[in-house]
């Protein structure tokens, strides 16, 4: 029985377990976090190591200070917010390994509701339990709302904002480069297998070609997985080489230059039963509170009832993105409902388009639009339905990670069920080309047809790529570039 001892980033080898010991008891402080642990490997035992010692746990101000900044520069819907976060958290800051990233957004883009808000939620819990999720949640949401609810009553007061159009109409190209890096990255490190490549392409085929919805394409990706792998064993091994020790070891640093990592515990806790009921239980009250107020004060048959009531049922349904309960809330909030217009709702994604945070925000936008109408031109009755709105848009959201975090924490390590998610990402990946290229569609076609492309947003395109993947400009500061370019660019057209 062989044991590798790390010291100090240095390695020797032990065939006396006396020996091994007698290390841990010099080398290893009682108060590791993580405590070094045990990987076993055949007939060899790696005791790995404390992490990186200048990759330290993020103080929860440093946390705050991120989500913060997040919330404001969030832009590029959710591939670009996820883009942002892998490029701070993992890349930069090093405070989670790439295979807990992953991990957590496999099981994100399984739930209901924004992913990117719901994965923010998560590496909060990750870092600082559950007050951290809470403050990551509201701070990647708040952000957005607060902006909303400016162009929201600029819009119904002026009518038309030109000069927010041209502001935002700069950042939309650098968002399309953000978005294309984001798919080469997480394409780079999800498509590992020639199944892994089969379950990208038909994922974009089917949502690109087919309108095929997305809960459906992850459903079928799981199943097509299940099916043929006991036929075809060899499609869904990745052909690597086999791993020698170096490797392993050179593996198990790579995981521990991170501070949370595939061997550490995470601060959130493990799973209760007890913890779990009491999470749905303040779940209920939450919901209820403001319910029952709305309840009482209209007989449960009056505007604000309704508005509660749909929009938590939206909430519910919203797998695979905005794009996939738009059509269903403008049915319902423009032809039965009659909220808004169909001229409005078309503004309202517009806006919701050009401000930070995720794209499901445009439900706010129609909350508000609902309350103004309902109360004859009401600012406040608008700004109360924005409020209520997103409120009940994002709550149930926290109940999923907060709630269902710690069995999904318990899974990593489970081969089954990592392959099964790893289906997942490779299906993403199909789903974010095809979004790339809807996008791209939008902002260099704006007129619907091929033939009058926005050569200007064509251009800053290329450069933004160039700049953020070439030369590694600093994404914040590139996007206020970005934003003085759409106002250069509108002020040109002045003239």
């Amino acid at each position: 029985m062989y044991l590798h001892l790390f010291r100090r980033r240095k390695t020797r080898w032990a065939k006396d377990p006396q020996v091994a010991a007698d290390f841990r008891r010099q080398y290893v402080p009682k108060t590791a976090n993580p405590p070094f642990r045990f990987a076993r490997d055949g007939q060899k035992q790696y005791l790995l190591q404390t992490p990186n010692p200048f990759c330290v746990k993020p103080t929860f101000s440093e946390a705050f200070q991120f989500w913060f900044k997040l919330g404001w520069i969030s832009f590029g819907g959710p591939a670009g917010q996820i883009a942002i976060m892998h490029d701070y958290v993992v890349e930069k800051r090093k405070w989670i390994s790439e295979s807990r990233f992953l991990h957590a957004l496999n099981y994100c883009m399984l739930l209901p509701g924004p992913e990117a808000q719901q994965l923010a939620i998560y590496i909060g819990w990750l870092l600082h339990g559950t007050r951290g999720g809470i403050v990551a949640g509201v701070l990647f949401v708040l952000p957005s709302m607060v902006i909303l609810l400016v162009l929201s009553i600029l819009y119904v007061t002026f009518g038309s904002l030109p000069w927010v159009y041209a502001l935002f109409a700069g950042l939309k190209p650098a968002v399309i480069a953000i978005v294309v890096l984001a798919l080469i990255k997480i394409g780079k490190k999800s498509l590992k297998t020639v199944f892994h490549y089969a379950i990208a392409a038909a994922a974009f085929v089917g949502i690109f070609f087919f309108q095929v919805p997305f809960p459906y394409i992850i459903i079928a990706a799981i199943v097509l997985a299940l099916l043929p792998r006991r036929f075809f064993p060899g499609l869904f091994t990745p052909k690597t080489k086999g791993q020698g020790a170096k490797e392993k070891i050179a593996e198990l640093d790579d995981e521990n230059a991170y501070y949370i990592n595939r061997n550490s515990a995470a601060a959130g806790g493990g799973f209760s039963v007890g913890r779990l009921a009491g999470q749905v239980l303040v779940f209920g009250l939450l919901w209820l509170l403001p319910f029952g107020l709305h309840f009482f004060r209209d007989g449960g048959s009056g505007f604000w009832t309704t508005l509660s009531l749909f929009f938590t049922q939206a909430a519910f349904v919203t797998f695979g993105g905005a794009y996939a309960v738009l059509p269903y809330v403008a049915q319902v909030s423009v032809q039965k409902l009659h909220w808004l217009s169909e001229l409005e709702m078309v503004d309202g994604l517009a806006l919701g388009e050009t401000t930070p945070g995720p794209l499901i925000m445009v439900l706010a936008f129609v909350g508000f639009m609902a309350g103004y109408h309902q109360y004859g031109g009401s600012l406040l009755a608008g700004s109360l339905g924005l409020l209520a709105t997103t409120y009940y848009t994002f709550l149930p959201g926290f109940l999923f990670i907060l709630a269902g975090t710690p069995l999904i924490e318990k899974t990593q390590d489970n081969p089954q069920v990592k392959q099964l998610l790893s289906y997942v990402t490779a299906a993403v990946v199909g789903v974010i080309l095809n979004l790339t290229i809807y996008l791209s569609k939008a902002v260099v076609f704006p007129g619907g047809t091929l033939a009058h492309p926005d050569y200007a947003s064509l251009a800053w395109i290329a450069v933004s790529f160039v700049a953020l993947h070439r030369f590694k400009v600093n994404m914040i500061l590139w996007i206020g570039l970005s934003a003085l370019f759409g106002l250069a660019v509108y002020a040109a057209r002045l003239v």
